[in-house]
């Protein structure tokens, strides 16, 4: 990465195209990440998480039901905004802005309806002008440390770096002994194995491993062959994380939201 680059020049890619098919309660009238945890899309808690550590650049990778994502931008100083207008139109509306803090570059790019989540990367491809992007999925939320997660990635010189999460059970877990059961641990209890958590950080050459296929899942063939390669490293974030994945989970979110949200670090 280049010394001239901060994380203000950084751009963060954003899968936004998915169908969320799990979360159908939600996801029939509209895209998952404009599924609201606290009166707010997911994806805009994503984007305060990086905003909160000076990103401002967005590429959202745009699909099923993209135009919802468009028309909350597009319309994001009426929605959040105060502004001033005349009835009988003699003048435009003035707006104050006094509701917005967010200083945002954002394009939203249309990727396709059923284009598998590598080749949504790949369309963007055009957007990302630096050496260095960050990447994640439009769906999870965590107090990542996001300065110490791009510290990480350029001391160990790799392509790619994938944020590694510790998510709990949601189920009760046996210890057992043949039939015998030794221990049991109440569901959400226990931590399991480190699973991908999305927040990468990529270096331009991994362009390099996506083909033309629009089945292109970056999950398979790309990151496989990065890891085959060591190019692939692990950054543990171990504070929290939580994926919207089910509705039960958007329940949980929404819930934890209106606690204390741990991601909440703007």
């Amino acid at each position: 990465m280049s010394d001239s680059e901060d994380l203000k020049d950084l751009p963060v890619v954003i899968l936004c195209g998915g169908q969320g098919t799990r979360l159908r309660e939600e996801t029939e009238f509209r895209p998952k990440p404009m599924v609201e945890i606290g009166g707010r899309p997911i994806l805009w808690h994503i984007m305060k998480i990086y905003g909160a550590n000076a990103v401002r650049r967005f590429v959202l990778c745009l699909g099923y039901k993209g135009w919802e994502i468009k028309q909350f931008f597009l319309r994001h100083s009426e929605i959040h905004g105060d502004f001033t207008l005349s009835t009988n139109g003699s003048r435009p509306v003035q707006f104050h802005n006094g509701n917005s803090h967010e200083d945002w570059e954002v394009t939203l790019a249309e990727t396709g309806a059923e284009t598998a989540t590598g080749a949504r990367l790949r369309k963007v491809r055009r957007y990302i002008d630096t050496q260095t992007f960050f990447l994640t999925y439009g769906d999870a939320v965590g107090d990542v440390d996001i300065p110490a997660l791009l510290a990480f990635h350029r001391a160990h010189g790799g392509i790619g770096t994938v944020t590694g999460v510790r998510p709990t059970s949601r189920y009760g877990e046996l210890v057992v002994d043949g039939t015998v059961v030794r221990e049991f641990h109440e569901k959400e209890e226990q931590p399991k194995a480190l699973v991908s958590g999305g927040f990468f950080v990529f270096e331009r050459e991994f362009f390099d491993y996506l083909d033309d296929r629009d089945n292109l899942w970056l999950e398979l063939d790309p990151l496989q062959s990065l890891a085959h390669e060591g190019q692939l490293h692990t950054y543990v974030h171990e504070g929290e994380w939580q994926s919207m994945d089910t509705y039960r989970d958007f329940l949980r979110l929404n819930r934890i939201w209106d606690e204390t949200a741990p991601w909440k670090i703007w």
